[in-house]
């Protein structure tokens, strides 16, 4: 036995060690990806483009703002939201 310890902490980081790597791997590293693939397609968002919001309305882009868009959802009827509350494109405007 070492009597200063360093083979307990030799133990400590062979068993953590690899832990901490499979949890990287397997949901920080994802997560990431996932975050990062949200931001890019909010900042392709423009005007007529046919979106969902996280709380299910859905509607079409008619102004973009700086931190929020206005999207339209029914005739005369135009709700301001936050940006990161878009969920998904149902359908991107044409490119002209």
């Amino acid at each position: 036995m070492q009597p200063n310890g360093t083979m307990d902490i030799q133990k400590f980081i062979l068993f953590f060690a690899p832990l901490i790597i499979i949890f990287y791997f397997m949901l920080i590293r994802p997560q990431a990806k996932q975050q990062k693939k949200h931001q890019e397609m909010i900042n392709n968002l423009n005007k007529n483009d046919e979106v969902v919001t996280i709380g299910g309305l859905h509607g079409t882009i008619i102004n973009v703002k700086e931190k929020t868009f206005i999207i339209r959802i029914d005739d005369n009827v135009k709700v301001e939201v936050d940006k990161n509350a878009i969920s998904y494109v149902v359908k991107a405007r044409q490119k002209e």
